[in-house]
């Protein structure tokens, strides 16, 4: 009599190849598939025409889809009164009012010699944007902003990189700058929606950011409060600058055209804003975050470290 032993074995060599071929034929799909998305089946089990049907779910319409088996989708969001929202660089909740009532002509006085060579370092940062005609003023103020969204983004990096290497909180620090060099970028992005830049203008950001990035690195690195006070008299030109925009614009040396729809939504604008409307609200962006600079450098003259003291993240 056969052994249970070899009966089994016998079973196996006979049946197994079946089993495995009609296993095959089982199309495989991915239970964590994103809800709404094609699901992707075996190259073997798939034919040619169903192949192009699902391509052509992903490429067809309007809104495109992207089949994955990773379980991430995009989300619809809505306005307060229903109509999609159509941006993907920022949400609603990330909108704002500005406070336009901040004072504008507040100025620090360079006493100590640190900083007498920051004030004197962003007067020759101007001399690029002095290159454009006096009468240009939205091709300086984009050129400017090309410049102010660095240091926030290099200022949140090297806190970011310190409180990983020391175990150390950062204060609230590494967020109130990053939110600074993204909200510098959102100005570039209104004024780019008005004034297009021209080849020699991107051209002449390389150059200038490419230099600045690594010099202003460098100096957050060997003095941190050296390098806010930059900022701040840096945000005190931008100040000036929307300024000197803004009499163009009343005196109809510029025209005050419609806003674009990025800054009407960004800066929760009425829908019949315009361009002066929105300069009003970035000319304040460029007060507070002139304020948050000198502030922090202020800190760290009086002997401490920013992570002891909390950033101001709800300021503007």
């Amino acid at each position: 009599m056969m052994s249970s032993g070899a009966t089994g074995s016998a079973l196996l060599r006979r049946l197994g190849p079946r089993l495995l071929s009609a296993s095959s034929a089982v199309p495989t799909e991915h239970y964590w598939a994103p809800r709404g998305l094609p699901t992707r089946r075996h190259a073997s089990t798939t034919s040619p025409e169903e192949k192009k049907e699902e391509e052509g779910a992903v490429t067809a319409g309007e809104n495109k889809g992207v089949v994955s088996y990773w379980g991430i989708g995009s989300s619809k969001l809505v306005r307060d009164d229903g109509t999609e929202w159509r941006w993907s660089c920022f949400k609603p909740w990330d909108a704002y009012k500005a406070n336009v009532e901040i004072d504008l002509k507040k100025h620090h006085v360079a006493k100590t010699f640190q900083d007498k060579l920051a004030f004197w370092t962003v007067k020759v940062l101007r001399v690029p944007t002095d290159l454009f005609p006096k009468r240009k003023y939205g091709y300086r103020c984009m050129m400017l902003e090309t410049i102010a969204a660095v240091p926030g983004m290099v200022g949140g990096m090297v806190l970011h990189l310190r409180s990983l290497r020391r175990f150390e909180h950062s204060g609230g620090w590494i967020r109130a700058l990053l939110e600074e060099a993204e909200n510098e970028r959102m100005h570039l992005m209104t004024l780019m929606e008005v004034f297009k830049p021209r080849w020699y203008e991107r051209a002449l950001v390389l150059v200038v950011q490419g230099v600045f990035f690594n010099v202003y690195f460098l100096g957050y690195l060997i003095s941190p409060k050296f390098a806010h006070r930059v900022v701040g008299y840096l945000e005190e030109e931008a100040v000036h600058s929307y300024t000197l925009f803004l009499d163009a614009i009343d005196a109809g040396l510029v025209e005050d055209v419609p806003a674009p729809a990025i800054a009407i939504d960004y800066w929760r604008l009425p829908p019949n804003a315009t361009l002066r409307d929105a300069l009003v609200v970035i000319r304040a962006d460029e007060a507070h975050h002139r304020d948050v600079n000198h502030y922090a450098s202020d800190i760290q003259y009086q002997g401490q470290q920013l992570r002891e003291v909390p950033a101001p993240l709800d300021y503007h």
